[in-house]
């Protein structure tokens, strides 16, 4: 008895040392590669990458304009004028002299860890394709964030020759339809706002707040801890991670493990219904993308080995979907995404996890692999890489390694194009172009 009892103290201790809060910040993660499922990343034996496209959300930045309005700076004004004694507050005393990372007039600007880690992704890019030819260009959307870090891609990438590369800005308009980098907000049926303000969100969010905000209101009971507040204090953990290296507020003494898989999932609520599988818009704004790299790649006498485009965050979860990937619902025989996101409990088991899908530098790329591989015929094989690691297709995965032969995924392409492919009448905009045509 005593024996499996110290097992039990052990494995207790261990899951909790291994937590890592950074792991599960949703779309504030700073960049990290998951390695879910745990496949090689390298090319399976006996094939070479002869292609690939990326497309890269921007690296960290000091605050997103919502999550600063709506939650941060309320917090931080709350706290300023608060009368409380933080010294004695136990997990919150960090608070007596604690000041904020970011500051308004950073609000959407790089922080210097994002440009590097942007630098140290063209590093990883260009050694992962050393035998390919160099791209002559690189695509950015205009935000001043997306260009920062395309361009710290590009220096990372030649080795600070970043004349080597051109760099493309892409309007981010409302009359580019699907022809742009920012399909979103060319699409009148687009809402940002929409999953934010869902009640489903809300109500979550309230179920979790609720036992947190009893126990902190015991160690500072003058300062009336709020929904919202949590809601910060999970958030600066991030963005003060991405501006200083480190935060307090990541600490497991302030948030338990079982917590901030509750604010996670919170979010994963609000991506769902944003641009995940929650919104049937959501496929039909990352097709054009998905159609226009597949023509590249499949295209022999094509300008370039590989294509690398930077955008927003909202674009890589609705190619994601577009691609039928982090579907809950793959392999139940029902196709109803929605049950598989209840608002009231969490569904530990779902495939849909921002902190994966969306985190800063996010990265989703289409390679094309020449193989020779025993047991499988020789030829072109594709295969999906989600931050570096292979993500198979549930419905192509005829190759080695998990990939796609060539015929395949061109046929589920196709396939996905006759279900998605209709980005006009989706939008409400029959007139806007459907199509993405940077790559031609």
């Amino acid at each position: 008895m005593r024996s499996n009892l110290l097992l039990s103290s052990f494995a207790l201790a261990t899951n909790a040392a291994s937590f890592n809060p950074l792991h599960h910040l949703a779309g504030i993660a700073p960049t990290w590669k998951p390695h879910n499922p745990p496949l090689d990343t390298k090319p399976p034996a006996g094939c070479n990458a002869t292609k690939a496209a990326y497309l890269v959300r921007h690296a960290a930045i000091y605050g997103n304009d919502f999550d600063y309005d709506t939650y941060i700076e309320p917090f931080v004004e709350k706290l300023a004028q608060s009368a409380q004694d933080w010294t004695a507050a136990d997990s919150l005393s960090f608070l007596a002299d604690w000041t904020p990372p970011n500051e308004e007039a950073h609000m959407e600007e790089i922080t210097r860890v994002g440009t590097n880690e942007a630098i140290t992704l063209g590093v990883e890019v260009q050694e992962r394709y050393a035998d390919l030819k160099p791209p002559a260009k690189v695509w950015a959307s205009s935000a001043d964030r997306t260009v920062r870090s395309a361009d710290g891609f590009i220096t990372g990438f030649t080795n600070n020759h970043r004349e080597e590369i051109d760099l493309e800005t892409v309007p981010e308009e409302e009359n580019t339809g699907a022809n742009s980098l920012t399909p979103y907000k060319a699409c009148p049926a687009y809402s940002s706002s929409y999953g934010s303000d869902q009640s489903i969100t809300q109500t979550y969010q309230k179920v979790y707040t609720r036992p947190i905000i009893e126990r902190l209101r015991k160690l500072a009971p003058s300062f009336n801890f709020t929904r919202t507040d949590i809601v910060a204090m999970f958030e600066l953990c991030g963005y003060e991670t991405v501006i200083r290296g480190d935060s307090p507020f990541c600490s497991l003494d302030l948030f338990t493990p079982a917590e901030w898989l509750s604010f996670e999932y919170g979010n994963d609520l609000m991506y769902f219904h944003n641009t995940g599988y929650g919104r049937p818009l959501s496929p039909r704004l990352g097709y054009p993308w998905v159609r226009a790299v597949t023509d590249a790649l499949a295209d022999g006498s094509s300008a370039q080995d590989l294509y690398v485009s930077f955008t927003h965050r909202e674009v890589p979860p609705v190619i994601a979907t577009a691609l039928g990937l982090y579907n809950n619902s793959d392999f139940s025989g029902a196709n109803n995404p929605n049950l598989t996101m209840p608002s009231d409990r969490i569904n530990y088991h779902r495939a849909w996890k921002s902190s994966e899908i969306l985190p800063f530098l996010t990265h989703i790329a289409i390679e094309k692999m020449e193989c020779g591989a025993e047991g499988y015929h020789d030829g072109d094989y594709y295969r999906v890489l989600v931050n570096s690691s292979p993500q198979p297709l549930t419905e192509c995965r005829d190759g080695p390694g998990e990939s796609c032969s060539a015929g395949e995924f061109l046929r589920f392409v196709d396939e996905r194009g006759a279900q998605f492919g209709d980005f006009g009448v989706a939008c409400g905009d029959l007139d806007a172009p459907g199509n993405l045509t940077l790559y031609e």
